[in-house]
């Protein structure tokens, strides 16, 4: 027997420190519900929970941005409804200005409404804010600024006329040579008499497919052939005294786009994940309800002839405005109000697109909600299988480590007490 070293003792403590630190660990599990408190507990496990709490996060506040969206979206299409109904009562004013029933007084006084409509409508434009942001006005967020785009013209029968002359003729050169041995019926692009040149024009595969030729009174005039329009007349030399080319009836308009605003949306969690709303400005004179005293009002598609603006009076001033001088429809003749009906359909027709386009974001986003809470909600199960714990498997292993932990104690006990027999050999 040895009493220096008391391996039965050292044995029941080091498997007492043991499963006292196991249990130790249970309890914290335990206690925190969670099977990684730390690094040690399981490293790859960290890590990639970490990674996953990350994206979580930013699910979740993405979703809280596409509900900022929709409430900035819904601010401006409420401010458009209003919008809508003043163009409703401003129609309803042209309407009425257009009966001859009224006398000058009545104008003066339907006049002075539809100003103050018109004021109105911009006012709206302009103050309609979220969060000290105007959205209404082409000034906030990414701004686009108005542009003036030319509509295709629709050119009928432009034409270049010239005296004809027995001689070379050069079309867009192309050259039809005079000839006296010509068969004088086009077959050969030839010519000795003016329906000689006319028949070698009509025959021609490329000329002859663009303009239609006669020659009038020693004259020959070319006109553009439908499908073939241009404001380009077409050029004649060679046939003697050239005339100046005439461009025929050119149908086309200018109009202008209104200013608009862009904002982004931040609507996942990783980098480019947004999406882009656009609010154009909706104030009086983009709607092209407004404009300088006096000057043509041509409507939102730039297509509406006789509506002018009112022209004079510091009582017909707008407040309001986007530049000064603006002065609302002018409602004074039956002519002029009947035209204004057609500027303030177009004007309904721009505030009812845009009402629909914004609609169509908040739909959009709306959708856009349900599956950034449905990746969330799925996600947020991935990261607990990895980081919660177990409770009622935890809960077994900490009983265990107990008992364990209370026999080593025992165990301790029955070692510290073998090498007292030792004294019994001492008697």
């Amino acid at each position: 027997m040895i009493i220096n070293h008391n391996m039965g003792a050292m044995n029941a403590t080091r498997n007492m420190g043991i499963n006292a630190s196991t249990a130790s660990k249970s309890m914290e599990k335990l206690s925190s519900g969670l099977r990684i408190n730390k690094a040690g507990d399981d490293a790859a496990g960290l890590a990639i929970s970490e990674k996953m709490r990350g994206q979580i996060r930013g699910l979740d506040q993405a979703s809280a941005n596409a509900q900022d969206g929709i409430s900035m979206i819904g601010t401006g299409e409420g401010a458009l409804n209003e919008t809508t109904s003043i163009l409703q009562r401003m129609r309803e004013l042209a309407v009425q200005g257009s009966n001859d029933t009224n006398t000058t007084e009545d104008r003066t006084q339907i006049q002075k409404e539809m100003n103050q409509l018109t004021s109105e409508t911009s006012r709206i434009g302009n103050t309609t804010q979220f969060n000290t942001q105007n959205l209404l006005d082409g000034s906030a967020g990414t701004v686009t600024a108005a542009a003036a785009v030319a509509a295709p013209p629709a050119v009928a029968g432009v034409t270049t006329a010239a005296a004809i002359g027995i001689t070379d003729v050069v079309i867009d050169g192309k050259t039809f040579a005079y000839s006296a041995a010509s068969p004088d019926d086009g077959t050969d692009g030839k010519f000795k008499t003016k329906a000689g040149l006319l028949a070698s024009i009509a025959a021609d595969v490329t000329i002859g497919a663009k303009y239609t030729a006669t020659a009038p009174a020693g004259a020959l005039i070319l006109t553009q052939k439908a499908g073939h329009e241009s404001a380009t007349a077409p050029t004649i030399t060679g046939a003697g005294a050239v005339t100046t080319g005439t461009v025929g009836a050119v149908a086309g308009f200018a109009t202008t786009t209104a200013a608009s605003s862009a904002f982004t949306f931040q609507i996942g969690a990783n980098k480019g994940q947004q999406f882009t709303a656009s609010f154009s400005d909706m104030r009086s004179s983009a709607l092209g309800l407004a404009g300088a005293a006096g000057t043509n009002a041509t409507g939102a598609n730039g297509d509406v002839t006789l509506a002018t603006f009112v022209s004079t009076g510091t009582a017909n001033d707008l407040s309001d405005v986007s530049t000064t001088g603006e002065h609302a429809l002018d409602l004074s003749t039956s002519a002029k109000s009947t035209a204004a009906i057609k500027v303030l359909d177009e004007a309904t027709a721009t505030v009812s697109g845009e009402r629909a386009k914004l609609g169509a974001f908040s739909n959009r986003l709306d959708h856009t909600i349900a599956n950034l809470g449905t990746s969330s909600e799925n996600l947020t199960s991935a990261e607990s299988r990895i980081r919660d714990v177990d409770m009622a498997k935890e809960m077994s292993t900490f009983s265990k480590n107990n008992i364990l932990n209370q026999a080593a104690q025992a165990m301790l006990v029955q070692a510290n007490q073998q090498p007292q027999q030792v004294l019994a050999l001492l008697r």
